[in-house]
């Protein structure tokens, strides 16, 4: 099953601004600097790292509904007087957000992207502005996101406004990868899972074809590779698989495209039905295998805790 960074709210730079106006974000004013130099400068550095997101925050969003707030995975850097972004959801990288409200532009073909940012009080905020041509525009195109990122004991708070409001205002809690606690894994050996052993095919929503081929459990080991094969025939993607004992328990490694592989711990397991889970890693953080009562088996990819998950299923290749 192919893994990505799929953001739960993907956020479009298309967007109904011309180039010398204004949205009614951006016409509130930003906090600016304040407070004691010292004690500021400590809670910024706070800010530096790799964030992963955690949970939702938002207040009164059903179960499906739950997700990041913007992306999955960010990154940002502390300079001295202003802040470098990375993974935002704008598709730019390294973004310096000077902390005076001085304005950083990012242009590209038919957008231009301002980027304005302060501190105060423990809190780093900044607004981007989507700017493009009158005939570029399209309605319900987003003119600015403001984001503000405070550092607490739970975790860094990302609170999220978006103009205009396409999804409702987000809250969601991001922590380094190790501040994140693993689950306790589910006591199994190899052969628990010979359910999952053999050539299993499918199709996507999109009408490419799908197959994951399993060997037996032999060794304390499971084997498999994936691939994934679009309408015209072509080889779109490939991805090798494995499942290893480990200390008692089961461990799900996956390698997309023969990548860096990530794993997986095995936290629940019946005779028909498998769950790993690793919260420290962006998207997704669980998949389940499971078989159906015809005998056709689902693999299912998500956030441990609500979303919308993403769905396959498979039947045994018939030859």
């Amino acid at each position: 099953m192919h893994l990505r960074n799929w953001p739960a709210i993907v956020i479009s730079i298309l967007v109904l601004q011309g180039a010398a106006g204004e949205s009614p974000a951006s016409r509130e004013p930003l906090a600016q600097v304040s407070g004691a130099p010292s004690t500021q400068a400590d809670d910024l550095r706070a800010l530096d790292g790799e964030w992963i997101y955690v949970e939702d925050k938002t207040e009164g969003r059903a179960l499906e509904q739950l997700g990041p707030p913007m992306s999955s995975k960010f990154s940002m850097r502390v300079e001295e007087g202003a802040v470098v972004l990375n993974g935002h959801g704008s598709g730019h990288r390294d973004v310096r957000i000077a902390l005076d409200g001085s304005i950083t532009e990012v242009a590209e073909a038919k957008t231009s992207s301002r980027y304005r940012g302060s501190w105060k009080d423990g809190t780093f905020e900044y607004l981007v502005e989507f700017v493009r041509a009158p005939e570029n525009v399209s309605d319900g195109s987003i003119r600015s996101i403001r984001r503000n990122f405070r550092a607490t004991p739970e975790g860094l708070l990302v609170s999220v406004v978006v103009d205009p409001p396409v999804v409702k205002d987000s809250v969601g809690l991001y922590r380094h990868a190790d501040d994140i606690e693993m689950p306790a894994p589910a006591k199994a050996a190899i052969g628990d899972l010979t359910w999952l052993a053999g050539a299993w095919v499918g199709t996507r929503s999109s009408g490419s074809s799908i197959e994951e081929r399993w060997s037996p459990p032999l060794g304390g080991a499971m084997l498999a590779v994936s691939r994934t094969v679009n309408t015209s025939g072509k080889m779109a993607a490939f991805e090798y698989l494995r499942v290893v004992e480990r200390d008692g328990g089961l461990v799900y490694i996956a390698q997309p495209g023969g990548k860096t592989p990530t794993e997986f711990v095995l936290t629940e397991l019946s005779p028909t039905r498998a769950v790993f889970d690793n919260p420290r890693h962006d998207y997704p953080k669980r998949i389940v295998y499971e078989i159906s009562g015809e005998g056709g088996l689902s693999a299912t990819i998500g956030y441990t805790k609500g979303g919308t998950p993403r769905r396959l299923e498979f039947r045994p290749e018939v030859r």
